[in-house]
């Protein structure tokens, strides 16, 4: 059997804020959304034209306060061919959370706490 990897999802607090992070962080837009007849929830399906992955942001009308993000180990990896640029752009915008220098690597901070894990394209 082969599996293909489609989704991964993250549920928010604030879905216009998080929408607008992930289209100004990473340049994901949205693809599709479902909403619950009852307004009990939101989902928003979030991609770009690089891969079919997508990025599934859940709000929940009735979740109070900010979600348990257990010990922030788990993460979303992005890959750039400008690693520099995006770099700038993040400092710019305040979200790099963690910075590893000898790995080449740096996290941004989505606005739920959500690490976003960056990587240069090799």
């Amino acid at each position: 059997m082969k599996f293909k990897m489609v989704h991964e999802n993250y549920n928010v607090a604030d879905l216009e804020k998080s929408l607008s992070f992930y289209k100004e962080a990473l340049g994901l837009t949205e693809k599709r959304r479902k909403t619950a007849a009852d307004g009990s929830f939101i989902i928003v399906y979030v991609g770009n034209d690089e891969t079919d992955f997508e990025l599934e942001l859940t709000w929940l009308r009735d979740h109070e306060g900010a979600y348990d993000l257990g010990e922030d180990e788990f993460h979303l990896a992005f890959a750039t061919a400008d690693f520099e640029a995006a770099h700038q752009k993040h400092s710019e915008m305040g979200c790099i959370c963690f910075e590893n220098e000898a790995m080449g690597i740096y996290f941004i901070e989505d606005p739920d706490g959500y690490w976003l894990e960056i990587v240069p394209a090799r």
